[in-house]
């Protein structure tokens, strides 16, 4: 299993460049169910999500064909689809095998999905995916770990979801899309993953109007076809490096981003007194070594503070000075990096759903464990500023959403080292 050695200390300079996001990938990658012909995805991340996705629907009959280079290019064809079927051994590290749910059932009448795994960091109920394809048309049964899903042809309605919920949104959009009549979604999600999605599905035809706000409108159509679509870039990524940058007291331009996706990551850090400036339609520059202030976040559906960035901007709290509090309102279970934040030196008390953090703590190295993705995310970022080696462990979690960060961050001046195989088993997962 692999591991990521740190010694923390240095400043951070340079370029760093995001890649594409896995979040808007994966579903990207899911629509291609809903036509014969090829799609064409371009910007696509060489991470472990995606290796997951792609063996699913090459098990399911489709031809997936990656050509890495500048491009990262990743051609789907899912003329052929044998058996729809999302099968446990595949998806159980994976949460967003709940993704193929919609276009399988509005493509072929029929889908057999296991019941997602992924990161154990709280409730994801698929019941939203549920009751909007029960709406739709559809019967679904579950037993042994399995949801089944047919329809002879699924109906345009009225969905009106009880929560905001990203992966429900995009999951009910592909299969509105070739329904029959006119399906109108309201408090849908607003991510620009969302509205990337939505794009993809528009250059194969589809007819939809209001991605990107609450309320989707979908004129149904009977097929669907092929076309070439770039995948946004990555904005956890680059939020990522934004704290990288500051937590290390360096002078970081973080490249092939969308400061525009950035808002309320941009805003908060400059909150806490860190330099931010957009350069350009797609790069940001930040520089640290001004003193850090404490500022409380409370995590919310876009465009408010994401989740995704909650752990990361946990460790930038341990350095500044004073009390930040941080609320988080999306998972129930989203504070386990604290105790090896504790570990190595940080002052973090829990109380349910709000973590406070004094600070500024002197953070030393430390043999940690990574629970998942971004929990991950913020180990790494506390090493790059602890005194001594850190040794992160089970950092399959990182690769799940992270492109070769090892090699990016050392590009830009830290110490770090991968020891084992990327991609390489996991024990468990």
């Amino acid at each position: 299993m692999d591991m990521l050695v740190i010694r923390g200390g240095n400043p951070l300079h340079g370029t760093i460049r995001v890649s594409g996001a896995k979040n808007s990938a994966l579903p990207c990658m899911a629509a291609a169910i809903l036509t014969e012909d090829a799609v064409t995805l371009e910007n696509i991340p060489q991470v472990r999500d995606i290796e997951t996705e792609r063996k699913l629907l090459a098990s399911m009959g489709a031809e997936v064909e990656l050509c890495k280079g500048e491009e990262d290019l990743t051609t789907i064809s899912c003329r052929t689809l044998s058996d729809p079927v999302a099968k446990y051994e595949i998806v159980k590290t994976m949460r967003a095998s709940a993704l193929v749910l919609g276009p399988l059932v509005a493509r072929t009448g029929m889908a057999r999905v296991a019941m997602p795994g992924g990161c154990a960091i709280g409730g994801r109920p698929i019941d939203l995916h549920i009751k909007g394809l029960e709406t739709m048309g559809a019967t679904i049964t579950q037993e042994h770990g399995y949801l089944e899903a047919r329809a002879d042809r699924l109906r345009g309605t009225h969905l009106v979801f009880d929560k905001i919920t990203v992966t429900g949104t995009e999951d009910l959009l592909m299969a509105a899309v070739l329904a029959e009549g006119e399906t109108l979604m309201e408090n849908c999600a607003r991510e620009p993953e969302v509205s990337d999605l939505a794009a993809l599905l528009t250059a194969m035809g589809a007819q939809i109007e209001g991605a990107g706000t609450s309320t989707i409108r979908v004129q149904g159509v009977t097929s669907l076809h092929g076309a070439r679509h770039r995948i946004n870039p990555d904005r956890i990524e680059a939020g990522t490096f934004l704290i990288a940058g500051a937590i290390t007291g360096g002078d970081l331009v973080v490249a092939d981003c969308n400061p525009n996706h950035l808002g309320a990551v941009i805003a908060k850090l400059r909150e806490t007194g860190v330099c931010i400036d957009v350069i350009g339609p797609d790069a940001v520059r930040v520089r640290g070594g001004e003193k850090l202030r404490a500022a409380d976040i409370s995590t919310e559906e876009y465009p408010g503070f994401p989740t995704d960035m909650q752990a990361q901007y946990m460790a930038l709290a341990t350095k500044a000075e004073g009390v930040s509090l941080v609320r988080e309102n999306i998972f129930e279970n989203r504070f386990m990096h604290v105790q090896e934040l504790v570990r190595m030196g940080a002052d973090i008390k829990v109380d349910g759903s709000a973590a406070t953090v004094r600070g500024p703590a002197c953070l030393s190295a430390a043999a940690v464990m990574c629970s998942d993705l971004r929990a991950s995310a913020s180990l790494v970022l506390a090493a790059l500023v602890a005194d001594g080696e850190s040794i992160l462990d089970r950092v399959y979690h990182l690769d799940r959403g992270y492109e070769r960060i090892e090699e990016k961050l050392r590009g830009v001046g830290a110490q770090i080292q991968r020891l084992g195989n990327l991609f390489a088993p996991a024990e468990s997962e």
